[in-house]
């Protein structure tokens, strides 16, 4: 997806590859959906021993990556795991770290123990039945947060917490005093009672959490209210980079392995890459993919450096990727004739990874409605200025 920056990216990314392939090989995403079990916290800790929850961490608070560009880092390292469709909660862990380091007072605690592996945390801002976009405005919450002598009472429900079964803490988007507010929960404190919920992907795990008058201190508050809304949105930006990344691992591996098959597989005395219809539809999905891949390194390019244009960029990414991955992967199992549908075939592992984000996040029709939004604002302050 990225070029590789120097010498030390190579080997953080064959590293985590090597890791992949031998801990969590499609077989084992087979196993465990078969035990029931989404991830093993041992398993994870090998992982945060090789620096996968550190990159967005600075070094101050224990972190670190190798290229010094963590944004980059992790983008790489999610595209590694869409090649094997990975399990694990290297996306609620990276989202949770994105808002902390944004304003880590009082959190170095939660942090040191998330970047070593210890524990796992999320991100509970989906509410049921209401969009993904209403997570940035105070009308489109239900959960409440009430001020209390000693700090806050949290109420509410918030569905579609990433490994919230398997998480020791979460970050609780909520409504305080009119304001977007976000707070750290606990998820075995008292008033907290998580339901898992299961997802089209075979390892992928969600819950849905109830907070009735869960209390915290003055210190669970991540940053002040106005510090809140630009740490979402950082928050938001990790989410879709590390999904659109993620994708496109996926279609790298799917369209390797599609095109393999067509030139293995023959008809007629000649293989299927032979014939000319084929060929065009190869040359259609390697297009897409292309687009996917530079659509989504340039969100990259601008999260990393925090650019005016980062949140255009990545929806823009999440438009396009989100689009097309779904129709070439569904292109991939018609060229695979009767075998691509069978259980027995890895193909529906990465398409079921693929609708399992398209919906996450925004879908992208919602993200070609926010770059429309985004764009007419540019326009009008380049016009006012002029």
């Amino acid at each position: 997806m990225t070029d590789v920056a120097n010498p030390e990216q190579m080997l953080f990314t064959s590293t985590a590859q090597a890791f992949l392939e031998k801990e969590v090989p499609l077989t084992r995403v087979r196993q465990l959906h078969a035990e029931g079990t989404a991830f093993e916290s041992q398993w994870w800790g090998r992982a945060a021993e090789l620096g996968w929850a550190s990159l967005l961490v600075p070094e101050e608070l224990g972190g670190g990556s190798p290229s010094g560009d963590g944004v980059g880092d992790l983008a790489v390292l999610a595209e590694q795991a869409g090649r094997t469709v990975a399990p694990g909660p290297l996306h609620p862990v990276s989202i949770a770290l994105a808002g902390l380091v944004e304003a880590p007072g009082g959190h170095e605690e939660l942090i040191e123990a998330l970047v070593s592996g210890e524990a796992v945390a999320s991100w509970a801002a989906y509410e049921p039945n209401r969009p993904f976009g209403a997570v940035q405005s105070p009308t489109g919450i239900g959960t409440t947060a009430t001020r209390t002598e000693s700090g806050y009472r949290i109420d509410g429900t918030k569905d579609r917490v990433e490994a919230g079964d398997q998480s020791a803490t979460v970050l609780v988007v909520a409504v305080c005093d009119g304001q977007v507010r976000q707070f750290v929960v606990p998820t075995d404190a008292a008033g907290v009672t998580v339901t898992p919920q299961k997802s089209v992907d075979l390892v992928k795990r969600y819950a849905r959490m109830q907070f009735d008058g869960v209390e915290v201190g003055e210190a669970a508050a991540v940053g002040s209210a106005e510090q809140t809304p630009a740490i979402i949105e950082r928050q938001r930006q990790v989410a879709l980079l590390l999904q659109c990344a993620e994708m496109v691992g996926i279609l790298d591996t799917v369209l390797t392995m599609t095109n393999q098959w067509l030139a293995d597989r023959h008809s007629f005395g000649r293989p299927l890459a032979s014939y000319q219809a084929l060929k065009h539809r190869a040359a259609d999905m390697k297009m897409w993919f292309e687009a996917a891949r530079a659509t989504t390194a340039g969100a990259v390019a601008a999260v990393s450096a925090r650019s005016p244009e980062a949140a255009k960029l990545v929806s823009v990414a999440k438009a396009y990727v989100a689009e097309r991955a779904p129709v070439m992967l569904q292109d991939c199992v018609q060229l695979h004739g009767g075998i691509g549908v069978t259980w027995e075939h890895d193909l529906h592992l990465y398409l079921r990874r693929v609708a399992l984000y398209r919906a996450l996040y925004g879908s992208p029709e919602d993200h070609h409605r926010a770059v429309y939004a985004l764009s007419r604002k540019s326009r009008a302050a380049e016009e006012i200025e002029a």
